[in-house]
């Protein structure tokens, strides 16, 4: 696969998870599900259609005899590699679709995909002595500027909700749990492919949300139910598995510091959906916040981008490795 295709691939699946949070706001609003039902439905739906996917790459994978060996690793760390990364995401994901419905689509998102990686590179500063810098640290200062405007610019018109940002960071608490993890599990030699750990995270997902939806409410209501199916079977195909499956063919040929610059496309997606096609305010102390959140991220990446060409200059590589990021939408 070229490069080219490989970035267009990468474009076209951070647009699709861009209209995650629209669709999810659609269907919370004409079906009556809540934010467990919702993800319920959209992890168990994507676990299916994703295991099917699996299932046909490995089949692919023993005919051409391309599987990779990996060491022995013992059940309870095993165990416990796939429910950390499995209910890390769950969160993400339902406290995602609850930030949606408590402040809005475009704030709901920007606050939480801003904070993701602010979050990440603090957690892995602390609990794994990874250097900042000086770019990484006026990135993260950056990002907590761009917060608090979004908090204090709010000028009573109720765009954006503190119990709605709230949500918003506990998901990005969770992202920033999975990839951090991801990150000890490379260093210690137990990392799974991306794809993989997406299939068993979107399993494990599945069996904690059931009980949490059951008692939410597992079933949509009857009226608008055409719409609901049209809007669910979009949500589970578009931005759950067919992203994924662009996305992870595009990460073999990009590099990961480039796709994190590309997957800014979702919040930015996100927040012209929201303003253009569902009504929703932006005022100019959000627009600027968001902006301010938006800019520190992409500096983040590039000071990250220049932290891994250190290492690189002094022993050339002909071959760059990819540091596949957990991003689950």
């Amino acid at each position: 696969m070229s490069v080219r295709r490989g970035l267009l691939y990468v474009a076209v699946a951070a647009a699709s998870w861009g209209t995650t949070g629209a669709t999810a706001g659609l269907l919370m609003g004409s079906s009556g599900l809540g934010p467990a039902a919702l993800t319920f439905w959209r992890t168990a739906g994507g676990f299916v259609l994703l295991l099917a996917a699996r299932l046909l790459m490995r089949r692919r994978a023993a005919r051409t005899r391309d599987r990779a060996a990996r060491p022995y690793e013992a059940w309870p760390r095993r165990t416990a590699r796939v429910l950390v990364t499995g209910i890390g995401l769950t969160v993400f994901q339902t406290a995602y679709f609850a930030a949606v419905e408590a402040t809005g689509i475009a704030v709901g998102t920007v606050v939480t995909l801003g904070a993701s990686p602010v979050l990440v590179a603090l957690g892995g500063r602390l609990l794994m002595g990874e250097r900042l810098g000086g770019g990484g640290a006026t990135a993260v200062g950056g990002a907590c500027a761009g917060l608090a405007v979004l908090m204090l610019g709010n000028d009573g018109t109720g765009a954006v909700r503190p119990a709605g940002v709230a949500l918003a960071l506990l998901s990005a608490a969770g992202y920033a749990v999975v990839t951090v993890y991801a990150r000890v599990l490379e260093r210690e030699n137990r990392a799974t492919d991306p794809f993989t750990t997406t299939v068993t995270s979107f399993a494990v997902g599945t069996v904690c949300l059931l009980p949490l939806a059951a008692a939410e409410g597992l079933w949509p209501q009857e009226g608008h139910l055409g719409r609901t199916l049209a809007l669910g079977a979009y949500l589970v195909t578009v931005p759950t598995a067919l992203a994924y499956g662009l996305f992870f063919a595009g990460l073999v040929v990009v590099r990961a510091t480039t796709v994190s610059v590309i997957t800014l496309l979702e919040p930015v997606t996100a927040a012209v959906i929201a303003v253009t096609l569902l009504g929703e305010r932006l005022t100019a102390a959000t627009a600027l916040g968001t902006a301010v959140l938006l800019c520190a991220v992409a500096a983040l990446a590039a000071a990250e981008a220049r932290g891994a060409a250190a290492p690189a200059a002094a022993v050339p590589s002909p071959v760059e490795p990819l540091a596949a990021p957990l991003t689950e939408r």
